[in-house]
């Protein structure tokens, strides 16, 4: 932050701080009718009682609450912080223009008509954001409602007009919300506020004509009141600057919870109706995300879960999840269910174990779940000592307490023992008060609130938010110490897909195996390499403008002996003559049979607005008929790779199964980085596949039998 409210972004100026707490206001597009947004911007003001000069710009002169209505921009004092516009689309451009020629410092834009509207009206806002950002003015909206500072108590709102609750002095464990809809961040407030957490900033976002979610990122990394950053977003339309944003409040320490729909196309479609999203690749969005540190949800009820949890826990512990009961039949759903999590419930080193047993009663065993059944009844100290014992756990992260509503006696007594258990303790604790909607004693509730216990209703959302917030903590950085230098490629043939023989040479160039082989120009040639590589063979057509090879006919596999090879050297060009008459071959590849392994996929592409993307999963033609691939980004450790390839669906397969040996996955994972620091360093290559790599039994390596690469 260069000064209290400005920040520097890419050498840019961002006014954040004169946006969310100006000292002047000039609301633009005042009328003296009554109950017009104009007005309802200007009573929020003084329902919040604004001390800043207030400045009314209208196409009539008037008076609205003894401030007189000014007819033209060009009047106002220079260096006013913010204007509101409460203009309809039509006249943005104008005031816009005259607010950068008063040197105003920030605007609001609540109109719609922009890129909500269609591809004409995109263009149109794709242009106003070029002439804002050559004036240095920052920019709210289009198509948003407005914003509240919660600590200042300021209010740009043109729906109603509300006394804005101020933060306590001192606050430091706020929840920020930057929403691109308005209604989901007031649904997000009441949730948060239900729950007793505080709201620092809500902030609509609408279209983002100029502001987007980075800038507002970066602003909260540094302010004291807010502990985690809560975000809603149909398209973001920045991500090198959000994920830039994303990474440094990781490093700060401020968690990021984002709920971003589009997984299927009809949501896609929804979300570009509603804020004029060009919705990306979301399965890319989510992996480039949660690499930087961002915890991605998928409902409602998620975000606002693993928001409480991050607020009252900021620094949650690695590991998996700790979980106290009163019923067995619960400890089998919550194996179940964490199992399609995909968060551990680890079972208790035998020095925890040693430790309970003395103290449980002989018909309990020390397990995670700890079943503690009806013996809490008559001993509610138990609660406390399982409830201990589990936070003491090194490979617990965090701890479930699922239990029924009792008495309030009862009910307040095992509360209490949860909260000695966790003093002192950073990991965090979660109740789920079982009994659905059925009420809870108000001294429970009372009690709750004093000591921001997270409780909620349902054992399910409390073991979905805490798998949220225990998967969060991001891998290390990979060491760039052993990253090789990058290889001089052989040169490609023009723009757009090369032929299998150079994309081989560029994996040979990797250190990637190909197979024995070279490219031949006529029979006598193929001869020669089969003779020199040894029987069996196959011969491949090779030509940049053959993209189906297979389809074609221009795939002769299993060529035993020279005879064969002639038979099939004419069965291929014959094929090639009646699927392609005018093709011009670089030739034919002749290579040596691969012995049979697994069939694993490698891919890569450089993702328009998210950058190079790595895919590895189950290859050949299951690719597309399973479509079990895991995603990585492009600069992953070789441990991302091995824990991508055991989370296949097919992971069975690599580790041996129905007398088949374990593959070679430590091949496979050097295969895989190499072709993410292609990427890295080659920009020119676009994408990259390689389908199939052949995967031999352990310590035998992993051959690539073919190869796409795209370049630009």
């Amino acid at each position: 932050m260069a000064d209290g409210y400005t920040r520097l972004e890419n050498g840019q100026p961002r006014t954040i701080g004169r946006l969310l707490n100006p000292r002047s206001v000039a609301i633009v597009g005042m009328s003296s009718k009554p109950n017009t947004a104009g007005h309802i911007v200007l009573q929020n003001l003084q329902a919040n009682s604004f001390a800043g000069d207030i400045h009314l710009i209208g196409r009539n002169a008037g008076e609205v609450s003894g401030l007189p209505i000014r007819t033209d921009i060009a009047s106002l004092p220079a260096g006013v912080d913010l204007a509101v516009l409460t203009v309809p689309a039509a006249a943005v451009e104008e005031a816009l223009a005259g607010c950068a020629s008063r040197g105003v410092g920030a605007a609001v834009v609540f109109a719609s008509g922009f890129a909500e509207t269609g591809e004409a009206a995109r263009q149109e806002q794709e242009r106003l954001s070029r002439m804002v950002r050559a004036s240095g003015m920052s920019v709210v909206g289009p198509n948003c409602i407005g914003y509240t500072n919660f600590v200042e108590g300021f209010n740009v709102a043109f729906v109603s007009v509300n006394e804005v609750p101020r933060l306590a002095p001192g606050t430091t464990d706020a929840v920020a919300i930057i929403a691109q809809s308005g209604g989901l961040g007031n649904h997000m407030r009441l949730g948060l506020n239900a729950r007793n957490v505080p709201v620092s900033y809500s902030v609509s976002t609408g279209n983002e004509m100029d502001l987007g979610l980075g800038d507002f990122v970066l602003h909260l990394i540094d302010d004291p009141a807010t502990r985690v950053i809560m975000i809603y977003a149909e398209h973001i339309r920045q991500p090198g600057a959000f994920l830039r944003a994303a990474a440094r409040a990781r490093e700060a320490g401020k968690p990021i919870v984002l709920m971003h729909p589009g997984r299927g196309q009809r949501a896609k479609e929804a979300a570009k109706s509603h804020t004029g999203a060009l919705a990306g690749d979301h399965a890319v969005m989510r992996v480039m995300a949660e690499r930087a540190g961002v915890v991605l949800v998928d409902t409602l009820d998620e975000v606002l879960d693993t928001a409480e949890i991050l607020a009252r826990y900021p620094r949650p512990s690695p590991g998996g999840v700790g979980i106290l009961t009163f019923s067995g039949a619960f400890c089998g759903i919550a194996h179940d269910f964490c199992d399609d999590l995909g968060i551990a419930i680890p079972p208790l080193s035998t020095e925890t174990e040693a430790a309970l047993r003395p103290q449980l009663p002989s018909f309990i065993p020390p397990r995670n779940p700890l079943d503690l059944g009806t013996e809490a009844v008559w001993r509610p100290d138990l609660v406390g000592m399982g409830a201990s014992a589990l936070l003491s756990e090194p490979s617990v992260g965090g701890v479930v307490v699922s239990i029924p509503v009792v008495s309030p006696k009862l009910s307040l007594a095992y509360l209490n023992n949860i909260l000695e258990a966790r003093r002192g303790s950073h990991k965090p604790v979660a109740l789920a008060l079982l009994g659905d909607g059925s009420p809870l004693p108000p001294e429970l509730l009372a009690a709750v609130r004093e000591h921001g216990v997270v409780v909620s209703r349902s054992s399910d959302r409390t073991l979905r938010a805490m798998a949220h917030v225990l998967r969060r903590s991001p891998p290390p950085a990979p060491s760039q110490a052993d990253r090789p230098r990058a290889p001089e490629l052989p040169a490609m043939s023009g723009a757009g897909p090369q032929p299998e023989w150079l994309g081989k040479e560029i994996l040979a160039t990797l250190g990637i195996s190909v197979p024995g082989g070279r490219l031949a120009g006529t029979l006598e040639q193929a001869i020669l390499v089969a003779g020199e590589i040894g029987y069996p063979v196959v011969l491949k057509a090779q030509a940049a403008a053959l993209a189906h090879k297979t389809e074609a006919g221009g795939v002769i596999l299993n060529l035993k002996d020279e005879a064969a090879l002639r038979a099939g050297w004419d069965r291929l060009m014959g094929n090639l003559r009646q699927a392609q008459p005018d093709l011009r071959l670089d030739g034919v590849l002749v290579e040596a049979m691969s012995p049979p392994g697994l069939e694993l996929v490698i891919g890569g592409r450089r993702d328009p607005q998210w950058g190079p993307v790595l895919l590895v999963g189950l290859g050949g033609v299951l690719v597309e008929a399973l479509g079990d691939v895991r995603l990585l980004p492009a600069d992953c450790s070789e441990g991302e790779v091995l824990t991508a390839l055991n989370q296949l669906k097919a992971a069975k397969l690599l580790h041996g199964f129905r007398n088949r040996p374990a593959v070679d996955l430590g091949a496979v994972a050097r295969a895989v980085r190499a072709i993410g620091h292609l990427l890295l360093d080659h920009p020119e290559i676009i994408e990259i596949d390689v389908n199939p790599l052949m995967v031999h039994a352990q310590g035998e390596g992993a051959v690539a039998l073919d190869a796409l690469v795209v370049t630009a």
